[in-house]
């Protein structure tokens, strides 16, 4: 049955196609629209990696020429080239490092962002998909729940928005680091890398202070994605027997702070 969405998507894409030549471009935004739904429904249903690959990419396509247009019929874009680069969606500006709420902070939270620098290995990778070995479910999810959102944030809101949070687990050496080194690279993206001991304090209340430091850098430097090595040493399951009053409170600080892209690592599944 799910055959069917695939087919509707070309339907609409021919007619989008044909639309877009004949410069009728607001029939050919909502065609190419109507066709990006169908296709994005089959790819939830589609099992076959090469087929789903054809798909994703003629979605992509789709998706660029459909900014493209949209650009011009809001009056921002030069005007439509059937075959001009796409419209990439302007990153988000970087908030200021100094003045406003920076030169009031306290010596504390200087201690604090000191600790995490020399904790934090903060990079712009240069590492791409094909550099990743196998994975290809791995990437192919990604790519369709953080780089495309990235590129196009406009056609994932309400029901639609993108994941905020990641579990990648296997055994060491699997790839896991590498593979989110690689979703940094393609969302051009400031990649954080902590392991989850460095968020731990001894004092009470500031391993909360510490996450909520590492968040704030990480918006910062926006856009960015955080990866927290090791998490399962850190955040079990809510509510356990066992689980201290610490625990849960650095459990509550990180769900009150993942507004960003944040990637965990575990070498425990589940």
């Amino acid at each position: 049955m799910y055959s069917n969405f695939k087919e509707q998507g070309i339907e609409y894409a021919k007619q989008a196609v044909q639309e877009d030549n004949a410069g009728n471009y607001a029939k050919a935004f909502t065609l190419y629209m109507n066709a990006l739904e169908y296709f994005k429904t089959h790819l939830k249903y589609e099992k076959n990696p090469k087929i789903k690959e054809t798909i994703t990419q003629r979605f992509t396509d789709y998706l660029r020429r459909a900014e493209e247009i949209r650009a011009v019929l809001d009056g921002g874009g030069p005007g439509p080239a059937s075959n001009g680069d796409a419209a990439v969606a302007t990153k988000p500006k970087t908030k200021p490092k100094n003045g406003g709420e920076g030169d009031g902070e306290d010596p504390e939270q200087s201690k604090l962002r000191a600790g995490l620098n020399s904790a934090i290995v903060r990079e712009k990778p240069n590492v791409k998909w094909n550099d990743v070995a196998g994975l290809e479910s791995a990437k192919q999810s990604l790519q369709e729940a953080v780089i495309l959102p990235v590129k196009f944030p406009q056609f994932f809101t309400g029901k639609r928005r993108p994941w905020r949070a990641f579990l990648l687990y296997g055994p060491p050496g699997t790839g896991k680091s590498y593979l989110a080194k690689a979703v940094a690279t393609e969302a051009d993206s400031t990649f954080f890398s902590v392991s989850s001991s460095d968020l731990v304090s001894k004092w009470m209340g500031e391993s909360e202070k510490l996450v909520s430091n590492l968040f704030e850098m990480a918006r910062e430097s926006a856009p960015s994605i955080i990866f927290v090595d090791e998490i399962d040493s850190l955040c079990g399951t809510r509510g356990e027997g066992n689980e201290s009053e610490a625990s849960r409170r650095i459990k509550t600080e990180l769900l009150v702070q993942m507004q960003i892209c944040l990637f965990y690592e575990s070498s425990i599944p589940g």
